[in-house]
């Protein structure tokens, strides 16, 4: 399979470039032909799909905040399939919300769960995106995000993987990609910086850092990930980032 096949970039990497034009033409520069985008993006998903088949890109993931998911769902189904989604994921919960329990957390993969079903109608997928703070371990003796897929358990509710988060919160990446591997459908390649550097909040380049991404690639194929998405939370050199993350790739991958 090609590599441009199945290689994202997560658009928000990117917001430091301005507006969504610039963006664009930096992930096509870069190489990729595939985005991911965020909520915002959808607000005017007529322009959203011009800006992509100007530059021979599609966008066939996207992230959507939980509010909008919950106020917005018709305008979110009727946006995605305008711009061409087909897969959306719920990137996180406000911080209010993260639950201390792990009955609140089940409650809360219920929830997407039950807003999973309603998409699943309209052809969308939904699935969660991890952060470090999903494993805590709480009061049932479980990790959070363990007790939250219990809860989406029998819904259509996928998980796409953000591999150095599960590095940062101190798991196995492998390991759980294993374990939850009959609901992965994405990951998110993001490379952590050495010990001691916080520049960037402690994230670098793909391939520049100590995650072992070609083990990371192939467990995370192996396990179901379909569109593998190039993330950095805070680059100082967005452009930059993306042109050198798809280049060792590339090549990582050739």
């Amino acid at each position: 399979m090609d590599i441009s096949d199945i290689l994202s970039i997560q658009l928000y990497s990117l917001r430091g470039l301005g507006p969504l034009e610039r963006q664009l033409d930096a992930a096509a520069a870069a190489g990729f032909r595939l985005v991911e985008t965020i909520g915002s993006h959808l607000a005017d998903p007529k322009a959203l799909k011009a800006g992509l088949d100007r530059r021979g890109l599609a966008a066939p993931t996207g992230h959507v905040g939980i509010g909008d998911l919950r106020s917005d769902l018709p305008r979110i189904i009727a946006a995605a399939q305008q711009a061409g989604v087909s897969q959306l994921y719920m990137p996180a919960y406000p911080e209010a919300e993260r639950g201390t329990t792990g009955a609140s957390w089940s409650k809360a993969g219920a929830e997407l769960g039950a807003i999973a079903e309603t998409l699943k109608a309209e052809a969308i997928g939904l699935g969660y995106h991890n952060h470090h703070w999903e494993l805590a371990i709480l009061d049932d003796g479980r990790p959070a995000l363990e007790s939250f897929f219990a809860g989406a358990a029998g819904s259509p509710l996928t998980w796409q993987a953000d591999i150095a988060w599960l590095a940062r919160g101190g798991v196995d990446p492998v390991e759980w990609l294993g374990r939850y591997s009959a609901i992965l459908t994405s990951a998110h390649v993001k490379d952590q910086a050495a010990a001691g550097i916080t520049v960037d909040d402690g994230w670098t380049d793909v391939g520049a850092g100590i995650l072992d991404w070609p083990l990371l690639w192939q467990a995370a194929r192996d396990n179901g990930a379909g569109v593998m998405t190039v993330e950095h939370d805070n680059p100082s050199d967005p452009a930059g980032f993306a042109a050198r993350s798809h280049a060792y790739l590339t090549q990582m991958t050739a």
